[in-house]
């Protein structure tokens, strides 16, 4: 049976989270809420949460000994597959630009900046459901269809390469909904918390094979 480490740094809706893959994978794999850089080195794949301001949730995430390196061998040395759902998404980018200036991971080039919807009736922070629109890459992603998800977020990552983004979302101006480059995925929206078309989601991320 594959093991999933559902990567526990303190932030993130890891419970829901938890129960949401554990749902999905119906008995087919064993998922391992840890931040133990060995378990994590054994996993076969990786679920990386995350809620709150791109600088905290980084600076918790740096906290953890061993975790950043071991994340590094197992996702961009083995090429094991990985998926960060909300800030655990946007922490693969290059940085982030909440609150100053913060060094992210760099496994997708581009930024993390405040969304600026061009409609002054679309609120920010962007809450609720929203369907994806412009799916492209990889199967993990364009298999779902254009299902709404549940979002709620007040920035999001724009690559430097739009052929990074996987779908994109409409909130008074389009931006990116989830990324992917050959391994490494990440989605905006809370899988978790968007009930069935969720489900699919982490479904086929428990057998996505980049």
């Amino acid at each position: 049976m594959q093991s999933v480490a559902l990567i526990d740094y303190g932030s993130g809706n890891l419970r829901s989270a938890e129960k949401a893959l554990v749902r999905a994978a119906d008995g087919s794999a064993e998922i391992v809420v840890t931040c133990d850089p060995d378990l994590i080195r054994r996993a076969d794949r990786v679920v990386l949460p995350g809620v709150g301001a791109f600088r905290a949730c980084m600076e918790a995430f740096e906290s953890r000994p061993g975790l950043e390196d071991a994340l590094q061998e197992v996702v961009q040395q083995k090429g094991r597959p990985f998926l960060g759902i909300c800030v655990g998404m946007q922490l693969v980018a290059t940085r982030g630009l909440e609150f100053g200036e913060t060094k992210g991971l760099g496994w997708i080039p581009g930024d993390v900046r405040k969304i600026t919807p061009a409609d002054p009736h679309a609120k920010v922070p962007h809450m609720g459901w929203n369907a994806l629109t412009r799916l492209s890459g990889p199967d993990l992603i364009t298999g779902i269809g254009a299902s709404p998800m549940y979002f709620t977020h007040s920035f999001a990552i724009f690559p430097d390469d739009d052929a990074h983004v996987a779908a994109w979302v409409d909130h008074g101006g389009a931006f990116p909904a989830a990324v992917a480059r050959g391994n490494v995925a990440g989605v905006q929206f809370h899988p978790e918390k968007s009930q069935s078309a969720g489900l699919a989601l982490l479904a086929r991320f428990l057998e996505w094979r980049p």
